[in-house]
């Protein structure tokens, strides 16, 4: 996650979106949000991944969800589908 926060922030430098001057201060500002940091079970993903046909950086969030017996947030209908499809309980968005 912080990588991908970090490359996120460059991106948004790069397109000029955020300035220079703001870039450590969003970060500082970000890594106060408290976030708990889960290992993932990758062999997992991948089988779901190859199952349905989908990215592992999606079955990760699938698979986090199972283990933890948790909701799953999302907007993208074919995620939805096949979390479902895996008994993944799905919170709506509203």
């Amino acid at each position: 996650l912080p990588f991908e926060i970090g490359n996120a922030l460059s991106a948004m430098l790069k397109r000029r979106i955020l300035e220079p001057d703001n870039l450590l201060s969003i970060w500082d500002a970000i890594q106060q949000i408290p976030v708990d940091l889960r290992s993932v079970d990758i062999r997992e993903a991948l089988k779901i991944a190859s199952r349905f046909n989908i990215y592992a950086y999606d079955a990760y969030f699938l698979v986090c969800a199972i283990s933890l017996h948790s909701p799953l947030i999302t907007l993208d209908r074919h995620m939805n589908v096949v979390a479902q499809s895996l008994g993944i309980h799905i919170m709506e968005v509203t």
